[in-house]
């Protein structure tokens, strides 16, 4: 027998038509149940003559995982394309009858889809790590110790399938709980697991030192973007009812797009995305290398049978791709820690060196995030993320550190004008100890935060901070992030040797000052969307726009001129193109507002005359006149301090291509 459950919010199913001559009676209306624990059932060959021990197996499948989600109501249905090998319909339909009066039995309440139909169902997936598990239920193992849960099966929040049911079809089977993950599944952590099941308490922190429950927090209009973290973070509704703005925008101004030749979760980047996206990159890895970082590079795969390894997946929330090579499995790495932790293990270091500081950008980590939670490039399978880690002689200099870099992470995140709430991660017993030292950073941030309190510490960190970003649709997602690490020196045999010559176990942070640059992509493309609902202008920021000046010459007899003046401005920096298309001078200056283009220079005989222009510059409502030289200072003094690429396409607008994506 193999079942997949999936704790939803509802379930929605209608019979159709009949499957099989000896479908069950049921009348051809909808039911709809919510908050429940949907429990998909295909009984298999195997399991034929077996039914009852079978079944009683599968019953406390079922109520272990109802009593995990807390929830009291499952729905038994039946759905044989989760076997290759289905039993005969008697033998099935037997089967699961027994579960559905098993489940009654243990005090659930229970619905049960009718057996043998083609049936439509529409069914609402919560998206935490426990909402979809799969089992397999041997008929010859029925009295051995229960199954472990297998890898989460990738279903998006809502879904809809059309028509279903009890046919007698084939599918490919669900993996095996007691094998490895198969190639190109994901394997669910321990401590992902124990994250859905962690004790914690939601506070809010105020500048007076007041730690109040996060429900009985009065917010003010000052602190609604609070209030909106705090019910992001508590309510812990990650899916989006519609698609997010910046999906729209990326798309229209050819950024990045899917890539349907990939898994979900995978993008495309076009040239001005990649632009974009470099320059963060390069600005990132310049700023923790210049904080002292030490930039190394780390491989993209490793053993699933290393021991530190094996030890760490179970201990990092995170879900993992599996992939198989020599008979081998090997994981997609979904951070820098095991490179960087596999390489600290071969160095020497002495105490007179730290703290040391490591530093990588990933491209690519990955993370076989749920379906239901991708949304556009918030959340993603391959991310970009600039990960830097911190070897500490002990916990003191340890806070030291983290508080260095919580003030080069506010540093970082200010640069790009975002809004955004402090959240902080915290063991109690941690809290108590140090509650001054937060209070000190909260006064730095100067407005109260979110604090989760956590009885007992489900992953290898006592401590964390986040800065959020809350969007235009209310969703909050953490960008700056750096966590204390009281576990990994242990797992991975680190060491320091201290002034007697003793070898010590450090204290390990970890941090990535502005996080994956995805989801900075994101934060940009959603606060410039809230910008233009509040009848602003949206733009980006100079040094990361694609073009930085657009020039417009009147008419073909001016193109030397503009190609002079593109010459001028690429000279000292600055990206410029030329629009040199067959259409009219309001259009081409329509097309450049679209493009969010900063500075738009429309040159003819007046201003190859006198070198003086009348720059129409985003954001300002009168035209600006200036010269050549003078622009060129304006824009200079305002992207010096940041990384320079070149122009990502031609600079005739008239030589590009047309992506379609």
């Amino acid at each position: 027998m193999r079942i997949l459950t999936m704790h939803s919010d509802f379930i929605e199913f209608e019979p159709l038509t009949k499957a099989i001559a000896s479908a069950e009676d049921a009348a051809k209306e909808k039911k709809r149940v919510e908050e429940c624990l949907v429990a998909f059932i295909s009984v298999e060959k195997g399991d034929e003559g077996k039914e009852s021990p079978v079944a009683g197996k599968a019953v406390a499948e079922i109520v272990s995982v109802a009593g995990q989600v807390k929830v009291p109501r499952v729905v038994v249905y039946p759905w044989v394309h989760l076997s290759s090998t289905p039993s005969s319909p008697p033998s099935a339909l037997k089967a699961i009858k027994l579960v559905a009066e098993g489940l009654k039995g243990k005090g659930m309440a229970v619905e049960r889809a009718p057996f043998g139909w083609y049936k439509a169902f529409t069914v609402k997936c919560k998206g935490h790590p426990l909402s979809e598990l799969s089992r397999e239920i041997r008929a010859d193992d029925a009295n051995l110790p229960a199954v472990s849960p297998s890898r989460a099966v990738a279903a998006s929040a809502p879904v809809s399938v059309a028509p279903a049911g009890g046919a007698q079809a084939k599918a490919a089977p669900a993996s095996s709980a007691a094998c490895a993950p198969e190639a190109g599944s994901e394997h669910v952590s321990e401590s992902l697991k124990k994250e859905a099941e962690a004790n914690s308490r939601f506070f809010v922190l105020d500048l007076d030192g007041n730690l109040v429950e996060a429900d009985k927090f009065r917010f003010s209009p000052k602190t609604e973007s609070l209030r909106k973290f705090v019910e992001y973070e508590t309510r812990k509704v990650r899916a989006y009812d519609r698609e997010p703005p910046h999906i729209k925008l990326m798309k229209e101004h050819k950024l990045a797009d899917y890539e349907p030749g990939s898994d979900s979760g995978n993008f495309r980047w076009y040239p001005k995305g990649r632009l974009m996206k470099k320059l963060l990159e390069r600005h990132i890895s310049d700023y923790c290398i210049a904080y002292g970082a030490m930039e190394v590079e780390t491989p993209v795969m490793y053993d699933y049978e290393h021991p530190s390894l094996k030890k760490y997946l179970n201990r990092f929330p995170a879900r993992q791709y599996v992939v198989k090579s020599d008979e081998k499995e090997f994981f997609l790495r979904f951070s820098a820690c095991f490179g960087q932790f596999l390489m600290t293990h071969d160095m020497v270091v002495s105490y007179k060196d730290l703290p040391v500081k490591m530093y990588e950008l990933t491209r690519y980590s990955f993370r076989r995030e749920q379906s239901g939670e991708l949304a556009g490039l918030k959340r993603v399978r391959a991310l970009t993320m600039p990960d830097m880690h911190t070897i500490c002689g002990d916990l003191g200099q340890a806070k030291e550190e983290f508080e260095s870099q919580y003030g080069k992470a506010l540093e970082w995140i200010s640069l790009f004008g975002l809004e955004y709430e402090l959240g902080f991660r915290v063991l109690k017993s941690f809290f108590e100890e140090n509650r001054e030292w937060y209070m000190k950073m909260v006064k730095k941030f100067g407005k109260p935060i979110l604090v989760e309190i956590f009885e007992e510490r489900y992953a290898y960190f006592i401590t964390k901070f986040e800065f959020n970003f809350v969007d235009a649709m209310d969703k909050a997602s953490a960008l700056s992030t750096v966590q204390i690490d009281v576990e990994n020196a242990d797992t991975y045999d680190l060491n320091y040797v201290d002034g007697n010559g003793i070898k010590r176990r450090p204290v390990i942070l970890h941090a990535s000052l502005s996080g994956s640059l995805e989801r900075v992509f994101y934060a940009l493309l959603e606060q410039q969307a809230m910008r233009t609902a509040r009848g602003e202008t949206a733009m980006f920021p100079l040094w990361l726009s694609p073009t930085q000046v657009r020039v417009i010459p009147v008419s073909d007899s001016h193109a030397k001129f503009a190609g002079e003046v593109c010459e001028q401005f690429e000279l000292n920096a600055i990206r410029a193109d030329i629009d040199d298309r067959k259409e009219t001078l309001q259009k081409k200056i329509r097309d450049a507002e679209k493009e969010w283009v900063p500075f738009i220079l429309v040159v003819g005989e007046k201003e190859k005359e006198s070198k003086s222009f009348q720059a129409r510059v985003r954001g300002v409502r009168e035209q600006q006149k200036a010269t050549l030289e003078e622009l060129v200072v304006a824009i200079r003094k305002k992207t010096e301090l940041f990384p320079f690429e070149k122009l990502p396409l031609p600079r005739l607008l008239s030589k590009r291509p047309i992506f379609s994506g």
